[in-house]
């Protein structure tokens, strides 16, 4: 299928194919004809996988094709939330870039900048809002914002918006939308949280899902190397030399844990930068350009910080941390297989990210393969079975001790014959 069979309107296609696109991505191939008919989506899909254009194709539609029953100063007609500025930014371009030929006018808001140049676009009037919660909301209530024109409303990215607590501040902005809309509500992931909070916001509507466990195991080399804690910045070093990678998205639990790779990177002579909350506006888009424009060779960031990082060249996604949470791991090396791509994604896991792994490959239904052959390899972590066939049989009576060995983390030293006492005979 093509997006003309979609019946995409000659603007937007123009657009769509200056942009080298001829066929639609699943997401896009499902989704744009139910939207085009104006019904409320439930979507399910991982990042990576074409989803903005899913929703914004339609909507730009939409208001181009109803442009001439809107008369003087422009009004909010379409309104998306999304948990980043960095994602919000990304779909603000999204929408530039398809509706380059309609007219229409996109603006994005967020925090952690000065809101007056945001205010006096605001005070132009736009048809297409991008925003994140907090920012919407401070906007909103100083009256500079009013939702009551709102006939498209798209939530994306829903289950990270639930891990970053914006659950009651969707709900205050849900409460001033007009009842007549069109709703999109999109995911990576659909756990009972996220199930509910749509039923909240969707009528009746269809359903489409990428199953985000088959798409990661399908595009992504995915591989685990067991290492302790303080030798994981050796072999960050060691596979940057080993692989001759051009660009590198390293991920961090944590901010402060982003800091200090940096700082580890930065002796050893490899140039870094840092992309977190903590860092303003002006330092994250400055340090993401480096990271686009090659200046700049590992990018470390966080997982809130990530989210609307798209550098279509990345090939190598490193978690020098592991997540606690399964799902962010498929939000994580999703971001090296960017629309259709193929990516590697390589995992450092350390004695006490032992359970993190089995979630995530229970999650993705399939074992990461392991790679012992690296020079800083935890000889106390054990390799599991499925790494070592052989050893399967020959340890099998011994399983008691194999067990043992690895709760105390010590190697188990069989004893004298005495402690394997042989069975009477019948």
């Amino acid at each position: 299928m093509t997006f003309k069979e979609l019946e995409i309107i000659e603007p937007i296609l123009r657009s769509v194919k200056e942009e080298g696109y001829t066929q639609p991505t699943p997401i896009q191939e499902q989704s744009i004809p139910v939207l085009l008919e104006k019904k409320d989506l439930l979507g399910c899909a991982q990042t990576g996988t074409g989803k903005t254009a899913a929703f914004a194709i339609p909507i730009l539609q939409h208001l181009y094709t109803e442009r001439n029953n809107n008369k003087g100063k422009r009004k909010i007609k379409a309104l998306v939330i999304t948990p980043t500025r960095e994602l919000a930014i990304q779909i603000g371009d999204s929408f530039t870039t398809y509706g380059r030929y309609t007219s229409l006018k996109n603006l994005v808001v967020f925090g952690g900048v000065n809101q007056n140049p945001q205010t006096n676009s605001l005070k132009g009037g736009v048809d297409i809002l991008v925003a994140t919660p907090g920012r919407l909301l401070d906007l909103m209530q100083q009256g500079f914002i009013s939702l009551k024109d709102v006939e498209y409303f798209v939530l994306d990215e829903a289950d990270h918006m639930l891990d970053m607590g914006f659950i009651h501040d969707i709900k205050k902005v849900i409460e001033k939308l007009p009842l007549k809309r069109q709703s999109l509500f999109f995911s990576a992931t659909m756990p009972p949280a996220i199930v509910k909070l749509s039923a909240s916001i969707l009528g009746k509507p269809a359903k489409v899902t990428i199953n985000p466990g088959q798409t990661t195991a399908e595009k992504v080399e995915q591989t685990v190397y067991y290492v302790e804690k303080k030798d994981k910045i050796k072999l960050l070093k060691h596979l940057l030399d080993e692989m001759e990678i051009d660009s590198v998205l390293v991920f961090s639990r944590t901010k402060h844990g982003s800091n200090k790779i940096v700082k580890l990177l930065d002796r050893i002579n490899v140039k870094s930068e840092a992309i977190h909350g903590n860092k303003s506006q002006q330092a994250r888009q400055k340090a993401l350009k480096n990271f686009k424009d090659g200046v700049t060779k590992v990018l470390v960031a966080t997982d809130i910080a990530a989210r609307g990082i798209d550098v279509e060249a990345m090939s190598h996604v490193i978690n020098y941390d592991l997540p606690n949470v399964a799902e962010t791991y498929v939000h994580r090396i999703g971001r090296t297989a960017r629309a259709g791509n193929s990516g590697i994604a390589v995992s450092f896991c350390d004695m006490e990210e032992r359970e993190y792994l089995k979630d995530i490959e229970k999650l993705i239904g399939q074992k990461v393969k392991i790679i012992e052959d690296h020079p800083f390899v935890d000889e106390s972590i054990e390799v599991p079975s499925v790494n070592k066939p052989a050893q399967k049989q020959k340890n099998n009576n011994n399983n008691k001790f194999r067990r043992r060995t690895s709760a105390t983390k010590k190697p188990f030293k069989a004893g004298k014959k005495k402690f394997f006492p042989r069975k009477k005979s019948e």
